[in-house]
């Protein structure tokens, strides 16, 4: 049985990710192909929990920067070990909503941990599963925060609350990860219609791994 496939989807808040990934499942499975999405921090029983300590629960509010990631690597070891490989194991395509490189975003450079540290977090907790490719949904601040507004009705999560200057950092730093690395990451501008994301992210994914028309 050929192994399976590992595509993940990054981007700031407000960059229509769960959009995407749930269209690009539509189009997966009607070609054929057994689908897993997965989501973080979550994906686990375990790994829930840990999401309502990190977005929700009032006991994280006052969270420091180094639980903060240590909490992330919990739930993606979970997530990696219990589902993700043996899904891929199996053949399935595994579409994650966020991985290791939000950790190297959100936490190494707009929390300020430095690169050093993150990366070992990141290398322990994930070992060798990493994605074949990555769609990057870039989308300015200002756009960014209006789509959480109009969508969370006023009720934003701990990480949503962040300043404007802490998601300037998260953007810039992905862009640089994406510039970097551009055999595996996919660019998008996130302010165009869903419709014409998902065409492009089919045309992208088609055309690597000849998935289906």
């Amino acid at each position: 049985m050929a192994l399976g496939r590992f595509i993940s989807f990054e981007g700031s808040e407000g960059c229509g990710k769960s959009t995407q990934i749930k269209r690009l499942c539509k189009r997966l499975q009607g070609t054929g192909h057994d689908v897993l999405l997965t989501r973080e921090p979550g994906g686990t029983e375990l790994g829930e929990c840990i999401r309502d300590l990190l977005q929700h629960a009032p006991e994280g509010e006052d969270m420091t920067s180094e639980a903060e990631l240590l909490l992330f690597a919990a739930s993606r070891a979970q997530l990696v070990r219990r589902v993700i490989e043996p899904k891929i194991n199996s053949g399935a395509y595994v579409l994650a909503d966020r991985f290791h490189d939000s950790t190297t975003i959100y936490q190494g450079i707009a929390r300020g941990l430095g690169e050093e540290i993150v990366s070992v977090m990141n290398d322990f907790a994930v070992a060798q599963c990493l994605p074949d490719c990555t769609f990057l949904l870039d989308i300015s601040v200002a756009e960014g925060r209006e789509r959480i507004r109009s969508r969370s009705g006023g009720e934003e999560d701990r990480m949503e609350r962040e300043p404007d200057s802490f998601f300037e950092k998260v953007r810039v730093g992905y862009l640089e990860l994406a510039n970097n690395n551009p055999e595996r990451f996919v660019l998008l501008d996130a302010s165009k219609s869903a419709d014409e994301l998902e065409l492009e992210i089919w045309g992208n994914l088609n055309k690597k791994y000849g998935v289906g028309s």
